[in-house]
């Protein structure tokens, strides 16, 4: 009977058009938009690459210029991407964005950029710094002595700061929304969940009332739905995953089997907590939809799916509310994975989800098996 019941309430979830439209089609759709709004946003203005620069010599050659160009544009950390040429092609790859900005050298460099931004500033250094030098240098051109210890202090580097990082993961701030996103598609199952209590209450549904005088036990059929629903779940969360990772280049790191595990203990707890909330009271289904609809988007949107800095706000305020928020916990699970080397948050987080599934389920359970009818 179990069986039996599982693979009813499995087919007809699978032909549910809500189940298509809110559990595939919307999240395709919002992360490909937040692809094409984000994509490009942290290797572009945030993650450092070389940066292309023209270089104009007005002035000649200049041996000197051009070995210190050559010296910080060769090796694994080169600073600059270097490129000698005339004034109209170096306006001209300027305005097509082909580089940063131009060092044109009249005796002495001046920098030309079209915009503001961390690499204009570098380059403004760089051009700064070697016109000090020369100018320094040829003040002490006349004693060769001087000009010796010149020569020695500014070649000789200075380290104050030493480079240390923090994580050897994924660190770019925008796939937090991608995350958001995942948690959004994991608590949506709660519409799915939510049939299950509707379907096993006489009061509610026809289907319900049936089910009520059927003598196949209610604990029965109320788990096999919830392990319907589970697979159901599982199926659009991996299907979320993949394409955010394979569809849209997402970077996801070494561990993509336990995103994918995450993934489907998330989507469990939304499925739980759809059964806990369609068990709490006599509403109507659609009532009891919207409820779910507007509890889980209210979530995702205190974890940060609509304003990245939501998260850390609520944390600075309340931070206790992050750590009992499922879409705050999916989040950080994931988080976890591509930042931390360890497990420990990881494992935590995966704990919490566990308990709240465990929990909603129980109360569910509860809620639902307890009513009694006078009549039918």
């Amino acid at each position: 009977m179990f069986f039996h019941n599982f693979i009813y309430q499995l087919k007809t979830g699978l032909r549910s058009k809500d189940l298509i439209l809110w559990m595939i089609i919307y999240p395709i759709a919002l992360g490909t938009f937040f692809k094409l709004a984000f994509g490009n946003i942290y290797d572009n203005d945030i993650k450092f690459s070389q940066i292309k620069v023209a270089v104009v010599e007005n002035a000649g050659e200049d041996t000197t210029l051009r070995n210190v160009l050559k010296e910080i544009s060769e090796g694994e950390d080169a600073l600059l991407d270097v490129s000698y040429m005339t004034e109209d092609e170096a306006v001209k790859a300027l305005k097509d964005e082909e580089v940063k900005g131009i060092i044109t050298d009249n005796g002495t460099l001046s920098l030309t950029v079209s915009s503001n931004g961390i690499r204009s500033t570098i380059l403004e250094k760089f051009v700064e710094r070697y016109n000090l030098n020369v100018k320094i240098i040829g003040e002490a051109a006349g004693d060769p002595e001087k000009l010796k210890k010149v020569a020695a202090a500014l070649s000789k580097d200075y380290e104050t700061i030493t480079a240390k990082a923090l994580s050897k993961g994924n660190t770019n701030i925008y796939d937090q929304y991608f995350y958001n996103l995942i948690a959004m598609v994991a608590l949506f199952g709660s519409m799915t969940g939510l049939h299950i209590s509707i379907e096993n209450q006489g009061n509610l549904s026809a289907l319900g009332a049936r089910k009520c005088v059927s003598p196949t036990p209610k604990s029965l059929t109320i788990l096999s739905a919830l392990a319907a629903t589970f697979v159901m779940q599982t199926i659009c969360m991996v299907i979320s995953v993949t394409y955010i990772h394979f569809g849209l280049g997402v970077d996801m790191g070494n561990r993509l089997g336990f995103f994918y595990l995450t993934s489907i203990i998330a989507g469990m707890v939304g499925s739980s907590l759809g059964f806990f909330v369609g068990s709490i009271n006599k509403a109507s289904l659609s009532t009891k939809n919207s409820i779910c609809t507007a509890v889980s988007l209210m979530l995702c949107f205190l974890s940060g799916l609509m304003d990245g800095g939501m998260k850390q706000k609520v944390a600075e305020s309340a931070p206790w509310f992050n750590k009992i928020n499922p879409a705050a916990v999916i989040c950080d699970s994931l988080f976890s994975l591509n930042i931390y080397e360890d497990f420990e948050r990881y494992n935590r987080c995966v704990l919490t989800m566990l308990i709240m599934t465990a929990l909603f389920i129980f109360l569910g359970f509860m809620f639902t098996r307890r009513r009694k009818y006078a009549s039918l």
